[in-house]
Order: C-alpha cells, then structure tokens, then sequence
C-alpha cells in the first residue's frame, strides 16, 4: 500500500513525473468517489510496526526517565529528550516512520521543557505568580527552540504545531507576567480572551500553509492539519465557556441554544476550508448542551442515548455527503476567497 507521503517522495526522486502522479492520484480518487482534496490524509500508521516501534521507544524513554530520576533533578528530561533525538535519526530521517516520528517528537520537546520544570521543582517549588509566569515563558521560548531544531533536521509536520504551541505559551506566560496584577491574579479573565485571540491567530497561521497547497499533495498540508487541531480547541474552550456551558449542570435553554449556533457556525468555517478539527474539538459542549436540552423536555431516561443518535447521526451525514455540501458553501463565497480556500470540486 503506497501513502500519499511515498508519491510526494517518488516525484521528488524523479522515480515518477508530477503527471504520472496526479493520474493516480486522481484515479485512487475515483475509486473513493471523493476528491484527494476533501480526504484531509495525514500520516499517522504505515503498517503494525509503526505501533511495535513505537510501544518499544516509549518503554525506552520511560526507563531513561526513571534512571535520570535517580540521578538528579533535570537529567531525566535530558535523558528522554536525548534518546528521543538519537531513535529520530534512524526511525524519522532513515525510515521515515509515521507513528514513532511524532511521539519522538513530542518527547523531545516535552523532555527540553521538563529539564528545567524538574529543576526548579526540586530546588525552589514555592514562586511568587509573576515570578512561575516568567518561567513559564523561559520554558515554552526552549521548547520552541528545540522544536525548531527538530524541525530543521527531521521535517516532522507535527513539528510546526508544537513549536507554535509553545510560542503561544510563551506570549500568553509574559503577558500573564505584565498584567496580572491589575487584576488582583484573576487569570482566568485574561487568559480566556488571550486563548481564542491566540487560537485565532493560529487558525490563520494554519490557512497560510494551506493555501500554499490548495490540492493537499505535499508535507505543507499536513504541517496544517496539526497546526488546525492546535487552533481548535484554543477557540472553542473559551467561546463555550463564556457561555457557561463548562459549569456542567447548571446550563440555560439561552446557553443550549447558543452552543448549537456556535457549532453550525463552526461547521460552516469547517466546510469552507475542508478541515474537521473545529468540529471535534467542539464536539464535547454539542453533546452537553444536547444532553441538557433532551433533559429539559422530559426524556429523561434517554436523553443521552438520544443525544448521541442525533448528533452522531448528523455527523455521519455530513461526513457521507462533505463534498456536495462543501461545494455548496465554497460556491456562495467572493471568488477572491474561493482562490485561496482548497479545491472544491464541482458537485457530481
């Protein structure tokens, strides 16, 4: 079985032409009866060894934690992050391993950052608040640093959304540091809007790699994909939030009704650039507010069965019909946004 990631690398080897490529492409399509585009591919698993290695590089990394545990505080974050790197250099940059590149990649960069978080742990684990803001920002500015070393040698496309991950904490961490007291350490009220601003600016920074792949043939559109799933949970938790539905119980019929406004219209942007992360991430409060509302009209007893035949039923819906409907929303858009946004191709 040929990965999209294998013909990216056969064109570029000179093994197959660009044409050839795109004929099967386009006929792997026609056998799905879906464009390559509406598929939204990444690489996740290859074949069973890509969980064998994967299972035996996690018992590794969890020894070297243990042995660097008993060492001194710090060195099991070296350790992890070490082997990490080591285990890269032959399962990503020699075999190219889907599954086993992106856990070594997130332990490299959770290891870099749990140096120092162990560290201060250990010696000092009582801080003034603007003081652990500060470090905050110092470990996430690492953590992106060892992220863009990873990058720059291995080309994981995970690897963009981690980096990016910890730039935001690092922005969110010094603003924290800069604003807090004005008002009197109540972070919630400043790193809820901070979020979704943030979530904002990572959902656009997602659309720019994805423009520059508008037919999803290349590592571009899965460095966007990660960085899609990075930006939605960022902007959902804190619109559902301000809207109560994270209290649990205690939600209104207004609030109810605003979560299903705010996932059609969530769905609609997820439409209009082919890319199911907002709804996943929003999924949780649907099911919530849904939940609340059977409840509320007296199906009790079945409200949550009820609840997942509506909303699974409806997602099984979309899913089976996403281009057509896709089509349709992409073809009422200004033709300037339709150039950027991936192909939609025209309704069968």
């Amino acid at each position: 079985m040929y990965t999209e990631s294998d013909l990216q690398s056969a064109v570029a080897a000179g093994v197959l032409s660009h044409e050839a490529a795109e004929a099967l492409r386009a006929h792997a399509a026609g056998l799905r009866t879906a464009p390559v585009a509406d598929e939204e591919h990444f690489r996740l698993i290859t074949g069973f060894n890509d969980i064998f290695v994967t299972i035996a590089a996690v018992l590794l990394m969890v020894a070297c934690a243990g042995i660097g545990n008993a060492i001194a505080p710090g060195i099991a974050g070296l350790l992890v992050a070490a082997s990490a790197w080591l285990m890269a250099e032959f399962f990503t940059r020699q075999r190219r391993m889907a599954l086993p590149s992106i856990v070594l990649l997130l332990a490299f960069v959770g290891g870099v950052a749990a140096i120092p978080i162990n560290i201060l742990a250990e010696t000092n684990p009582h801080l003034p608040d603007r003081v652990e803001a500060l470090m905050g920002a110092g470990i996430g500015l690492g953590a992106a640093a060892a992220a863009w070393a990873h990058w720059r040698r291995f080309m994981v496309p995970i690897t963009v959304a981690a980096g990016t991950g910890a730039l935001v904490l690092t922005v969110l961490a010094l603003i924290v540091a800069a604003i807090a007291p004005i008002f009197n350490s109540n972070e919630e009220r400043i790193m809820l809007p901070l979020t979704f601003l943030a979530g904002c600016g990572v959902f656009g920074y997602a659309m720019r790699w994805d423009m520059t792949d508008r037919a999803r043939e290349t590592r571009r559109s899965d460095v966007a994909f990660w960085l899609h799933l990075l930006a939605a949970p960022m902007i959902a938790h804190p619109l559902f939030h301000w809207l109560g539905v994270t209290g649990g119980e205690n939600i209104g019929a207004g609030a109810a009704l605003g979560v299903l406004v705010i996932y059609v219209a969530m769905g609609l942007v997820a439409l209009a650039v082919d890319r199911r992360a907002l709804l996943v991430s929003a999924l949780a409060y649907v099911l919530i507010a849904m939940t609340w509302l059977f409840r509320t009209f007296g199906v009790v007893e079945l409200n949550v069965a009820i609840t997942g035949l509506v909303i699974g039923s409806a997602l099984l819906s979309l899913s089976a019909f996403w281009g057509p409907i896709r089509h349709a929303v992409v073809e009422r858009l200004p033709g300037s946004l339709q150039a950027r946004l991936p192909m939609a191709p025209a309704r069968a």
